[in-house]
């Protein structure tokens, strides 16, 4: 009964009225602008795909994932790092299949993760399934000509 009753009390609370935590309460997020954040980024629809992917002057890297994939989340941080160690020379951009299945059955992707190559809008190059640092490292310099 007194744990119900004082759950009652805290949701009733308002964001204003809520204890203060810390030195820094309320809550404060900051946002770092490192080479992986900078290389990386999520494509919110078509439009920002088109705009960042296949418009982009650069070599872009389409990591296609989805949140319910083993592998995906392996692949995922490997090839990040490795895409912010080659210094802005190719970006990087993430798809969740579920979110955007019209990219995923445009550019036929069938099984996750399935990584594209992409330069001048064309793709390039390609791969499906994990690969490790020294073969992700072939592919990115084979992408941009090192």
């Amino acid at each position: 009964m007194a744990q119900r009753l004082a759950l009652r009390q805290l949701l009733s609370l308002t964001p204003r009225t809520l204890p203060r935590q810390g030195p820094l309460a309320p809550h404060v997020r900051a946002f770092g602008t490192s080479a992986a954040c900078r290389s990386t980024f999520n494509v919110q629809d078509g439009n920002d795909f088109q705009d960042r992917v296949v418009n982009n002057p650069k070599p872009v890297v389409v990591d296609f994932h989805a949140q319910w994939c083993g592998p995906c989340k392996i692949l995922g941080p490997r090839l990040e790092k490795m895409v912010a160690k080659q210094e802005g020379k190719v970006l990087m951009a993430k798809v969740d299949i579920d979110d955007h299945t019209d990219l995923a059955i445009e550019y036929e992707v069938s099984a996750v993760p399935t990584v594209l190559a992409m330069k001048n809008g064309d793709v390039v190059d390609k791969f499906v399934g994990i690969k490790d640092e020294d073969q992700l490292e072939a592919f990115l310099k084979k992408l941009i000509g090192a």
